[in-house]
């Protein structure tokens, strides 16, 4: 067991964010599964068990969370989300940090509140289940397709909405284009996303489309 103090201090006065999720306990495998995919899906990250949210130091309450961070990575996330763990000694308190690497060749998945497997991802301190068009983003980049984009009236609809509105919906992209069905507005967001012309962005509201910067 390791007693540098520092190194736990440094990441709690960091909070919570995209890369770090602090976990009281853990009492429920099939939640911390989407803690597990969500970083293994995005940026990688860490967990800090026994941690509060408000940064204090709790201490892991028993071995039996360890054996459900276990149970979380094997048998309800998939694939298997692979990690390691140090232990913490932090004023006679164990903090377990749990360290998940980004995975680069593949897409995990964890039950949500139904018990349906969906793909998560990690967007600042939340863990959302990914939008459909991230998916077929990803589809399409692990095929190297070549993007060709036409600029016909939706397109130019498109980008003449958002030269003037910081975002627009998927719904408000229809209402804009009513001569399109959503699986074409989709086609066209995507394409423009993989140009590196628009990006997207997911909240627990929903997901948003803006232009990019320069």
């Amino acid at each position: 067991m390791k007693t540098k103090e520092k190194h736990i201090q440094n990441l709690i006065e960091e909070g919570e964010h995209q890369q770090l999720d602090f976990k009281f306990e853990i009492s429920d495998s099939r939640r911390i599964a989407r803690s597990l995919a969500a970083f293994a899906n995005t940026d990688g990250g860490r967990l800090l068990v026994g941690v509060k949210d408000n940064g204090a130091i709790a201490g892991v309450r028993s071995d039996e969370e360890i054996h459900m961070i276990q149970a979380a990575a094997e048998m309800y996330c998939r694939p298997e989300v692979h990690y390691t763990t140090e232990e913490w000694e932090i004023n006679g308190k164990t903090v377990l940090e749990v360290i998940i690497p980004r995975d680069e060749k593949m897409k995990h998945r964890a039950p949500d509140n139904q018990g349906n497997y969906k793909v998560f991802v990690r967007v600042k301190d939340e863990n959302l289940v990914a939008d459909p068009i991230l998916l077929k983003v990803w589809k399409r980049q692990k095929n190297a397709k070549f993007t060709k984009v036409s600029f016909t009236e939706p397109e130019m609809q498109l980008l003449h909405y958002l030269s003037e509105h910081p975002s627009i919906t998927m719904d408000e992209f229809l209402e804009l284009t009513p001569i399109i069905n959503k699986k074409r507005a989709e086609s066209i967001l995507i394409n423009f996303i993989l140009i590196g012309t628009i990006q997207m962005e997911m909240t627990s509201q929903g997901t948003f489309f803006h232009l990019t910067e320069n």
